[in-house]
């Protein structure tokens, strides 16, 4: 009897801290730092909140900050106190630097998956998406683009483009990359060539694509490869499209990183390994509208087998740009301002 007695209680009592895990754990709060169109509506946030909050039971909060460049800044300024558990939107120019800081910790990932035009080895980052820089132009106001990056340099001042700033934008940063990939030390003298046919420089990719691009502004905006796709698949025209230039176009890979800081170690681990399933990467071409870390078959839209494939894959090494990227900035400064 009381031997029957102790195990009721003790069965009991196991039941109790069960549910007492379960709802911790389902009380749980993941906060991912990112930028702002990723937690947009039309962005793949909603859709990677809904699938990984099913997976998780728990609750993954979003928390939009301008730029990638804004993320790190951040998390620096706020350091172990931070409230990120996760940053998600640095990209390869920003690893040495990220890792730098000492407030990421290694992501326990499989990344055995993960296909890029590069081979990838960090332990740190994951990287969930990728695509090339490329100049979009508008097929009704310019029909003939031109076909390198130095044709473009030297074209008639006449023709209008739109970039960004280095200094706050990915894109702006890949384009000063890009210049210094192809003209090496030449890239000075470039800048100024180019100067004349920049309409205006935008602190951010959506001020130059959306506002000022898509309403006619300019024939040619610094985007990306895969832009085109967007507008073939949810637009149905074929009116935008990328100019492939014969030097190559500079790579852009998105990452993920879990920090030290985090209190939420494995939550957070599990999070970056939902990253490069198939589900969240399914979400990723028409909404983040970037090819895929992964190979997901069928699911990439079929309008992105009609983008301009780059001849070669330009990339400086990330502890290169760490070391040369205030001087390079000055060096834009000085030259196309």
């Amino acid at each position: 009897m009381i031997t029957g007695i102790r195990r009721a209680l003790s069965i009991g009592l196991t039941a109790v801290l069960l549910t007492f895990a379960q709802s911790s754990h389902g009380a749980q709060t993941l906060t991912v730092y990112t930028y702002e169109s990723f937690t947009s509506e039309w962005g793949p946030g909603p859709i990677i909140k809904t699938a990984f909050e099913k997976q998780c039971d728990c609750t993954l909060d979003f928390v939009a900050i301008d730029s990638s460049a804004g993320i790190l800044n951040r998390v620096q300024l706020e350091g172990k106190s931070t409230k990120a558990d996760v940053v998600l939107g640095l990209d390869y120019n920003l690893m040495a630097l990220a890792e730098d800081t000492g407030l990421l910790s290694e992501s326990g990932a499989d990344l055995s998956a993960v296909k890029l035009p590069i081979d990838w080895d960090s332990n740190i980052f994951v990287p969930y998406d990728y695509g090339h820089f490329a100049f979009v132009y508008d097929t009704k106001l310019l029909p003939e683009p031109p076909k390198s990056l130095d044709e473009l340099v030297n074209a008639p001042d006449d023709l209008k483009i739109i970039i960004q700033d280095p200094r706050t934008s990915t894109p702006g940063l890949g384009l000063m990359l890009w210049m210094k990939s192809v003209y090496g030390d030449d890239a000075a003298d470039a800048w100024k060539k180019l100067k004349p046919k920049i309409l205006t420089v935008t602190s951010g990719w959506s001020e130059a694509y959306f506002s000022l691009f898509l309403n006619g502004e300019a024939p040619m905006v610094l985007s990306y490869d895969t832009s085109p796709g967007y507008h073939m698949a949810i637009d149905k025209t074929e009116q935008y499209q990328a100019a492939a230039f014969d030097e190559g176009h500079y790579l852009q890979i998105e990452v993920a990183a879990l920090l030290k800081s985090s209190k939420n170690q494995e939550l957070g681990k599990s999070f970056l390994q939902f990253l490069i399933s198939n589900e969240a990467q399914s979400a990723l071409p028409l909404t983040n509208v970037m090819y895929p870390s992964i190979d997901i078959g069928d699911a990439l839209p079929a309008e992105f087998s009609k983008l301009i494939k780059p001849t070669q894959s330009l990339l400086l090494d990330t502890e290169l740009v760490r070391d040369q990227r205030k001087a390079w900035v000055d060096e834009w400064l000085e030259s196309a301002n």
